[in-house]
């Protein structure tokens, strides 16, 4: 008996380490008689499209990987034509990917972010108004880096604050009682182990907060712009008119997320925001110290200040194009041939010439590349430096997800999902909004963001168009719910990098976590029905999708 049930334990570990094989090769064969019994271009596009949703929210595969299933199966199906599938995983928003992230290396490689994040904290001291100062300029980082690298930034910044506080704290008070449980033995008190878990769980949420407010900020803002590019008759979405709904969204939820994390952590604020205490401690001396020690680290400016300008001319340009009530710089030209992708291109392009030393300069000035130091013309970036932060794997899964929806179009599925949906126009918007929201919000916890988002962009657009809702109004939000996966490790990469350090506990991060995914989908449900209904004129079913939902009905 005992090597019988030795030998079912033994087959049920294999099965298990091989369940993303068997899950590859399971979901494909038992899903094959949809397109064999009823051979039609809706079913063989919903084959397509069930077989590439299972494959990213299981993981079974890579991301990217699975998103090259529709490159494949379409053509073999007969939806779609090869030349057709292959044009759809490259548009303009990956253009405008790529020239970001050309700034985002000089951002990097010169250390700007360092810069504007030491800076910021030595503004707010070593004060309760630590915790908001690191929000905010990783806020402000995340708005033009990935979440992700914001917060790979930010937390080693934010560690070696911690750390001093810690060191300072036994040093002031050396017979202090330890608290008594596993984890927090490296804690002198158990108020310390809170300020701690309060400070990193700040910084991962802020990341998710800061990457709402750009077009760019994150994966999920690019994938509803090209998908949403399915109207070409829209022009209601820009960097400008999107940065305008999104700001007041950011800096509600970033001052709601503080005050709970505050509250949830560290108790009332009427201790710890007292403004009577004149003299500082040892400890917030002590940590402003160290600051102020990385911040003389930093070295020579001029390549900062460089991509600094950089900076600012991309967002001025992007705010200028098209900004709706004057006209833009593109007024100019021929209207309808230059986009926000343009910009960003051309500016990225110029990093690569442009030389990282002060001109007419005998001295180094660039601590950071060995190139530099040899060549006097050295550019600001390199292919390598571009290469090395460029995603990839974003970038097809982002083509994968358009050429899921040229598939529905073109085989007329996204018509007949919108009749299935029918039952439920009898819905006020708000409230299928909420519905969409809380969906996604839900189901993002345990898949990856951008690909529930490219599942369910469709569906919200085929539904809106059926129920004569301005797409727009459920499409926005969905798309910010979705960032909103913030309960668990693996709801994104930035909660990942933070339970990495070992502060905080997965009981700690939901229970943070559901109150900030109750703040978001809060403050996006009252942004979509107060200003953002005059800002994208939400009251009318647009002329843009009566255009497009009828021409797809024929």
């Amino acid at each position: 008996m005992r090597l019988e049930a030795a030998a079912r334990m033994d087959l049920f570990r294999k099965l298990w380490r091989a369940r993303k094989l068997i899950l590859v090769v399971f979901i494909p064969l038992s899903l094959l008689p949809l397109p064999l019994i009823h051979p039609t271009s809706e079913a063989c596009c919903a084959y397509v499209l069930m077989v590439t949703a299972v494959y990213w929210v299981s993981e079974a595969v890579p991301l990217g990987a699975a998103a090259l299933v529709p490159a494949f199966l379409y053509p073999l199906f007969g939806v779609l034509k090869s030349s057709e599938v292959a044009a759809e995983y490259c548009k303009d928003t990956t253009l405008l990917l790529m020239g970001v992230i050309c700034l985002a290396a000089s951002i990097e490689k010169w250390n700007l972010h360092k810069r504007i994040a030491l800076r910021m904290v030595m503004i707010a001291g070593a004060k309760p108004g630590l915790v908001l100062g690191f929000m905010c300029c990783t806020v402000f980082l995340s708005m033009w880096l990935s979440n992700t690298s914001t917060t790979a930034m930010v937390m080693p910044i934010a560690e070696a604050v911690l750390q001093q506080l810690i060191c300072t704290v036994e040093i002031e008070i050396p017979n202090v009682k330890r608290v008594k449980m596993r984890r927090d033995s490296q804690y002198p008190t158990k108020r310390d182990h809170m300020i701690c878990k309060c400070l990193s769980l700040s910084i991962t949420y802020a990341a998710t907060i800061g990457g709402l407010i750009t077009i760019t900020g994150t994966s999920t803002n690019l994938i509803f712009a090209e998908q949403f590019n399915r109207y070409p008759d829209a022009k209601v979405i820009n960097f400008g008119t999107w940065f305008i709904f999104s700001f007041p969204i950011a800096i509600i939820m970033l001052v709601l997320t503080w005050l709970w994390l505050h509250f949830l952590f560290l108790g009332c604020f009427r201790e710890t925001c007292s403004l009577s205490k004149k003299r500082k401690t040892r400890r917030e001396m002590l940590s402003e110290r160290r600051i102020h020690e990385e911040y003389a680290k930093l070295g020579p400016i001029y390549p900062e200040v460089v991509t600094g300008v950089f900076f600012i001319l991309m967002t001025l340009l992007w705010f200028t194009r098209e900004p709706g009530f004057v006209p833009g710089w593109t007024s100019l030209f021929e209207k309808g041939y230059r986009t926000d992708a343009t910009v960003s291109v051309l500016l990225g392009f110029l990093l690569f010439l442009i030389p990282a030393r002060r001109p007419f300069s005998s001295s180094s000035c660039c601590k950071n590349s060995d190139d530099s130091e040899s060549d006097p013309l050295a550019p600001m970036i390199t292919w390598k430096d571009f290469q090395r932060l460029m995603p990839w794997e974003i970038v097809i899964l982002v083509g994968g997800g358009y050429a899921l929806a040229a598939g529905c179009k073109v085989s007329g599925l996204s018509v007949w999902i919108g009749r299935q949906l029918e039952p439920m126009s009898g819905l006020p918007p708000w409230a299928v909004t909420l519905l969409a929201c809380l969906l996604v919000s839900a189901v993002t916890e345990f898949a990856s963001n951008p690909a529930t988002l490219t599942v369910f962009l469709p569906i919200l657009s085929a539904l809106s168009e059926t129920l004569h809702i301005n797409p727009l109004h459920t499409l926005i939000p969905s798309t910010m719910c979705v960032s909103f996966g913030v309960m668990l490790p693996v709801g994104n990469p930035p909660n990942a990098i933070v339970f990495s350090y070992g502060h905080v506990q997965i009981r700690d991060m939901v229970k943070a976590g559901f109150g900030v995914n109750l703040i978001g989908v809060a403050v996006v449900m009252l942004a979509i029905t107060t200003w953002g209904v005059p800002l994208f004129n939400l009251t009318e079913f647009p002329a843009w999708a009566l255009a497009r939902n009828v021409t797809g009905s024929l």
